[in-house]
């Protein structure tokens, strides 16, 4: 008898391998992954990053089916069932701890964003501890979000799906990026205990105008007095502009991790994930959000006062795009409204954004994953700048709970 098991779909390169990893579990196609840094001469193959979300992938599904070629740079990833945190699929008492390598060079968000498309769909709630040495809670220079953001920009977004109760995320331990990029032995937890059926279709067509920023300014194993110099430097770009804004403050020590040498319980500790940053947020008087990111570079070298400019700066460069939905924000919309129900969903989005390398990329993504194509037209705004963008839902929301 002839085999009726679907071919899995093919990509190419590492891109974007974290979008396709949840759209391979969301919507139960297997995906095959080759030419995985395959031109590079002295790292081929996948990084210790992407095996470590890979295992993440692992632990919060049942079933699921993971291939890595010798060299690495071939992935075949077949999906199981989303089930989460659930008894007998390795959490313990009802947490999954997944402990990140210390030549991590991502922050959480890298771990976090693709967690929380999963959580709506999954079987039981989500609840995940991420630890060990490489855990970084702060902005990387690879293009990270850090977990303030996370927490503040990206989450209340869900709310507007109908997803909106016991949604937690925590930061227990703050860190920001090791020596040479790598580590910071944080620990973060995240808890995501709303679970539906069908997102809800959403439309989202006014920006509305900013009425308030807020933000959190943090530092580890450096004087607090870095924060000050921070908020000081970021309220003197945005207070001209909106009065209402509040920066809190988050002074802590640096986390100790193993030093490389000795052995035993006497074995040596080392300060690492020593730094400091700033995470800004907008909200309009619609309820949309736009937010910034920066953090002090792991050789050090930058004062606090370019940093709190700089963040500045770029929160109102952000704003000046327009839309409803910012650049960091607008895979996870676009990725909602593409799972939801079958009806049309529509967001008023900056063509500048639209225009970026992955919101291209996440457009051909879906339509290879059986999506329906995007529907644009012009939002007849006075400065031309946005457009607004039409998705049908997929329809295939959570296969893990009954419907009524």
């Amino acid at each position: 008898m002839a085999s009726t098991q679907v071919p899995p779909l093919r990509f190419v390169s590492h891109e974007a391998l974290p979008m396709r990893l949840v759209l391979a579990t969301l919507t139960g196609r297997a995906i095959q992954i080759s030419q995985i840094r395959s031109s590079s001469p002295t790292n081929p193959g996948l990084a210790p990053h992407e095996i470590s979300l890979l295992r993440l992938i692992e632990a919060v599904t049942n079933g699921s089916s993971i291939e890595i070629s010798y060299t690495g740079t071939t992935l075949l990833y077949r999906p199981g069932l989303i089930t989460g945190s659930s008894a007998g699929t390795g959490a313990s008492a009802g947490v999954i701890r997944h402990e990140l390598h210390e030549e991590c060079t991502r922050g959480s968000s890298y771990f976090l964003i693709p967690l929380c498309l999963l959580a709506p769909f999954s079987k039981a709630p989500v609840n995940v501890l991420f630890t060990g040495p490489g855990v970084i809670t702060s902005a990387t220079s690879t293009g990270d979000m850090s977990v303030d953001s996370v927490r503040t920009a990206i989450l209340p977004l869900y709310e507007q799906f109908g997803i909106s109760n016991k949604i937690e995320l925590r930061i227990l331990r703050r860190s920001s990026p090791g020596p040479g990029g790598r580590g910071g032995a944080g620990e973060v937890q995240l808890v995501f205990g709303h679970q539906l059926r069908l997102p809800k279709t959403v439309h989202i067509l006014n920006p509305g105008r900013i009425k308030r920023v807020r933000g959190v300014a943090y530092c580890t194993g450096v004087a607090a007095s870095n924060n000050a110099r921070m908020i000081e430097a970021a309220r003197a770009v945005l207070n001209p502009l909106v009065a209402d804004t509040y920066i809190f403050s988050d002074v802590s020590s640096a986390p100790y991790t193993p030093a490389a040498v000795g052995a035993g319980p006497n074995r040596e500790k080392r300060r690492t994930g020593i730094g400091f940053g700033l995470s800004l947020v907008a909200e309009s008087s619609t309820g949309c959000l736009v937010s910034a990111d920066v953090a002090s570079p792991p050789g050090g070298g930058q004062a606090a006062e370019d940093i709190g400019r700089q963040c500045g700066l770029q929160l109102l460069e952000s704003v000046s795009h327009g839309g409803c939905v910012s650049l960091a924000a607008a895979p996870t919309v676009l990725t909602l409204m593409a799972m939801g129900s079958e009806d049309v969903g529509r967001v008023q989005i900056s063509k500048s954004v639209l225009g970026t390398p992955d919101l291209i990329g996440l457009a051909r993504d879906l339509r290879k994953f059986g999506a329906s194509a995007w529907g644009l037209r012009d939002a007849g705004s006075k400065a031309g700048q946005d457009a607004v963008l039409s998705i049908v839902g997929k329809g295939i929301g959570n296969v893990g709970r009954k419907v009524a």
